[in-house]
């Protein structure tokens, strides 16, 4: 988002997502007016973050479209996933 400050309708639109925008509003709505301040920050935060993914997203795509690598550090996360499955299968998980 621009240099605007946010407002409810901007955060609902930022969301993107229908339900998340409607669980938004369900919160903004219900909260005390001494909660009303905190509510709102927690929701404009995650409309930014929302906002942040999307546009990295578009640049991922855009490198990956080019045959480049994506842009950023990664990490190779494989190994741990892998340990954590095999914890988990351990405890009779499905």
């Amino acid at each position: 988002m621009s240099d605007k400050p946010w407002t409810i309708e901007s955060i609902r639109d930022a969301l993107g997502n229908p339900a998340l925008a409607q669980r938004f509003l369900g919160e903004i709505n219900r909260a005390p007016a001494h909660q009303l301040l905190a509510v709102f920050a927690k929701w404009e935060r995650i409309a930014k973050d929302t906002l942040a993914a999307v546009e990295r997203g578009r640049e991922i795509a855009v490198a990956e479209a080019r045959g480049e690598e994506p842009p950023g550090q990664w990490i190779d996360a494989t190994e741990r996933v892998l340990g954590d499955a095999v914890r988990i299968r351990a405890r009779g998980a499905a």
